[in-house]
């Protein structure tokens, strides 16, 4: 009977990591965009191995996405623009990079950007299968700032959104939490979803009063999604740096799981970026590595535990690597350290 059960009962944490995807880089100089290098992505990984994490998950390679699966979510002209990039000289990338805010383009991003969508989307084909309980996807470029027709914010593709629209699609899902802990405003997936009462995101961000990047009216509390979606996007704008772990604690237990509990997902996508962890010179937060452990192990109470964790910010590189450590940790099932 117990065997059975656990045949019944997915286990296995997915781990999803392509070397490829750190071929994306800077070839030019740029203060705003000279923070995502490829370390973002390697440090992390070596950080796992590290830690002896690797070889406790379950690894799952990337592919890269479709052209149809990105067009689920973004415009032809976008796709195209990306696509064109590849033969480009550094002059040409450089003039098509200045049309977005905060992008850069190098001859590999196309590839590096199909590869974190097909990353994303390989993971959620594993935790919905039932081949794994959950996992983590180490990819960049990052997304949750791309919009339809736009690249923003070192995003070209929003890896997330796409999940979420190609989880309902594939396997009929009627309710999709996305939960957005980068200490930026994921504006591209609350523009992408504000009208779709199916998908429920929450995003807590460093805002200062429309001060702090991406500066927008719509990333306020106030923002609460539009028409049929009205009531199903949730803004918390920290209006001053320095949170701690007892402020995202207070975030998750007073504002975000009471509502996760109650819309009841039948899938978990966690945009995680760590740029809101300690020493990030992005968000300025004081919260802790172990913080992550513990926002992980709440949301894995969610959706009878079917978590899909997706990297998006976090510049920082010990920070960084020692949070995703601590995330894919309390994944795998072990305990939760302590916090102050």
């Amino acid at each position: 009977f117990y065997f059975l059960l656990s045949v019944a009962m997915a286990s296995g944490t997915a781990l999803i990591y392509d070397e490829e995807m750190t071929t994306h880089k800077l070839l030019w100089s740029d203060p705003v965009c000279d923070i995502e290098v490829p370390e973002r992505l390697s440090s992390s990984y070596e950080k796992l191995k590290y830690y002896h994490l690797v070889e406790r998950c379950v690894h799952v390679p990337a592919r890269e996405g479709s052209e149809e699966e990105i067009l689920l979510i973004h415009s032809s002209e976008h796709l195209e623009v990306a696509k064109s990039t590849q033969t480009m000289n550094e002059e040409e990338l450089k003039r098509v990079s200045e049309n977005y805010d905060a992008f850069f383009f190098h001859p590999n991003t196309y590839r590096c950007a199909r590869l974190a969508v097909g990353a994303t989307l390989q993971l959620v084909d594993a935790v919905m299968s039932g081949k794994v309980c959950n996992g983590m996807a180490l990819v960049r470029p990052p997304g949750h700032h791309s919009q339809r027709n736009a690249a923003n914010g070192f995003c070209l593709f929003n890896n997330v959104a796409i999940a979420a629209e190609y989880a309902k699609l594939k396997y009929g899902l009627q309710r999709i939490l996305i939960v957005d802990w980068d200490v930026h405003h994921g504006q591209g997936t609350q523009y992408i979803f504000e009208e779709d009462p199916s998908v429920l995101y929450f995003s807590w961000h460093r805002y200062e009063h429309q001060e702090f990047w991406p500066s927008l009216k719509e990333s306020d509390y106030d923002a609460v999604g539009l028409g049929k979606g009205k009531g199903f996007n949730i803004n918390l704008p920290w209006n001053k740096t320095g949170m701690g772990n007892s402020d995202y604690l207070a975030a998750f237990f007073h504002m975000l799981l009471p509502v996760a509990f109650e819309f009841d997902p039948e899938l978990v996508l966690v945009s995680s970026g760590y740029d809101s962890g300690i020493g990030d010179p992005e968000g300025q937060m004081n919260a802790t590595p172990e913080i992550f452990a513990h926002l992980t192990h709440f949301l894995m109470q969610l959706a009878h535990g079917k978590l899909c964790v997706i990297l998006e910010g976090g510049y920082h590189l010990k920070s960084l690597s020692e949070s995703v450590c601590m995330t894919v940790k309390a994944l795998l099932g072990d305990p939760i350290p302590q916090i102050t």
